[in-house]
Parts: C-alpha cells; sequence; structure tokens
C-alpha cells in the first residue's frame, strides 16, 4: 500500500507541471498605453490563483509525509504537481464562457442599433445602452462609458473598448463604430443589425464545433481515470513498483508515466480552440510595429 502514492503520483507528474504553469499563466488584459516588459518571477508567483495555492502546499505536506513513511523521496515533488495539474486535466476548457461573451456583445449590438434608429448620435447612443448592458460585458461598457464622460476621443476610446473586450468579434463590433464615429453617417443602425446577425451565426457555429469537440475531450478524461485506476490496482500488489524503489528506479518511472501522461495532455491539447488573431488595438499594433 505504501508504494501506492508513489505510482500514481508519478503518472501524474506532467500533469502537475502543466497546472502549475497554467496557474502561473495569466492572460494580461489589454492596456490603453503599452506597458514595460519588464516581468520579474515573483510577480509570475503572486499571480498564482489562492486554491492553486492551496493545492501546492498541502501537496508539499503530503510529499513529505510519504516520502518520510517510504522513502520515495520523489514524492515531495510529484506529489505538489500532482495536486495542481490533476484538476486542470479533468476539467473542461472555459469555452462555454467565451460563447456566452459572444451571446452578450450581440445582444449589445441589437441594443445599440435600437437605440441608434431613434435619430440620436453615437455617443449619446453608447451612454444609453449601459443600462440595459448583459453583466458578462458590463465591466468593459462600463469603462467606455466613464471614458467618454471623460471627454476622451470617440476613436480612442472605442479602440480601448476593444483591448478591454480583448475578442476578434470585439474588434469587428469596435471596427465599425469606430468607422461610423468618423462618417457620422444615417446607416450605422441596420449595419450593426446586420452585424449583430453575423454574430449570431458564429455562436451557432461556435456551439456546434464545441459539441464536436467535447467528444474527446471526454476520451481524455475517461482515459486519465482509467489510467490512475489500473495503476491504483497495480500497486495494491506491491510487486508492480518494487523495482523502481531505488533512487534510479525512482526517476525512470516519473520519465516513463510521463511520457504517457504527456499523450494524455496531447489529445486534450488537439480538440482546445485557439481564439481567433484581433486586427485592431493594442495586440495588433504589437504583432506588427
Amino acid at each position: 500500500m505504501t508504494a501506492l502514492v508513489p505510482a500514481v503520483a508519478g503518472a501524474l507528474v506532467v500533469a502537475g507541471l502543466i497546472g502549475l504553469l497554467h496557474g502561473l499563466r495569466r492572460t494580461p488584459p489589454a492596456p490603453s498605453a503599452p506597458k514595460p516588459r519588464t516581468s520579474s518571477r515573483l510577480g509570475r508567483l503572486a499571480a498564482v490563483t489562492p486554491r492553486t495555492r492551496m493545492l501546492l502546499v498541502g501537496g508539499a505536506l503530503s510529499g513529505l509525509l510519504v516520502a518520510a513513511v517510504t522513502g520515495w523521496w520523489v514524492a515531495v515533488l510529484v506529489l505538489p504537481a500532482a495536486a495542481a495539474g490533476l484538476p486542470v486535466l479533468l476539467t473542461a476548457p472555459p469555452s462555454a464562457s467565451r460563447i456566452g461573451r459572444l451571446e452578450a456583445m450581440e445582444e449589445w449590438t441589437r441594443a445599440l442599433s435600437g437605440v441608434l434608429t431613434a435619430g440620436i448620435g453615437l455617443e449619446q447612443a453608447l451612454l444609453a445602452t449601459l443600462r440595459s448592458t448583459p453583466d458578462s460585458m458590463r465591466p468593459e461598457v462600463t469603462r467606455l462609458v466613464s471614458r467618454l464622460r471623460a471627454r476622451w476621443g470617440t476613436e480612442d476610446a472605442l479602440r480601448a473598448f476593444a483591448d478591454d473586450l480583448n475578442d476578434a468579434t470585439g474588434d469587428v463590433i469596435a471596427a465599425n463604430l469606430i468607422l461610423g464615429a468618423r462618417r457620422r453617417g444615417a446607416g450605422l443602425a441596420s449595419v450593426l443589425d446586420g452585424l449583430a446577425e453575423s454574430v449570431a451565426a458564429d455562436v451557432r457555429a461556435r456551439r456546434e464545433i464545441e459539441a464536436d469537440r467535447a467528444k474527446p475531450r471526454a476520451t481524455a478524461r475517461w482515459v486519465t481515470i482509467i489510467t490512475v485506476a489500473v495503476l491504483a490496482v497495480l500497486a495494491v500488489s506491491g510487486t508492480y513498483v518494487a523495482p523502481y524503489g531505488t533512487p534510479l528506479g525512482q526517476v525512470l518511472l516519473v520519465v516513463l508515466l510521463g511520457l504517457y501522461v504527456a499523450t494524455l495532455v496531447w489529445m486534450r491539447s488537439m480538440a482546445a480552440g485557439r481564439p481567433l488573431p484581433r486586427f485592431i488595438g493594442t495586440p495588433a499594433r504589437q504583432a506588427h510595429p
């Protein structure tokens, strides 16, 4: 039974390292002005979520206990990584939230189009949509309204709004609004209405794509669970992991099972969608200086 934890922990070492990197990685909000590219390691460690910190601390304490009882000192490094990485492999990516934001953009665009049909100016229409903005994009619209009230230029405020949304569809919406602010024509309402129809079609297509991607994600999740269960059963016998009790054997066990877990991570990554590239705002300027 004492060999159970090292065997399972070895299988999850790569998953743990990926989970740790996932916790350290954050998506910074697009700023309205360029920021210096000086990011220290301490700053990245401070970005770890409290939940990840708790998992790492709990895994480190468990690893010390297992190492003291069984002599498998590799558990001191493996168990914290496994505690942080296993939830990453077993949870679904936040694709539903991205689709929800697209639906919010569609709803907000339709509301803005309806306000513009009343014959008021673009700036007044943007201010009026704040009350009916969906919750998922209310912070971005609130900042847009605050910039307009602070006497920002309309185009500058809309470019900052695109950075806040940080989405290719948001760039399309902001680009149409910027063109409307420049030309001040009467057809902006109909353009936005057609744009809302296009976003609605995009939402339907993405829902179908995510339904297809859910199948390989579920397969990778079940393979992970079955693998851990099989290793647990084999480790109970005691003879399966006995040859790996030496320091060299522990390293070899981690390498072999780590490669196997890497294939599970590869299966999961194949079903992960990539966001479309943006074409306006700070990221576009940095990509094409």
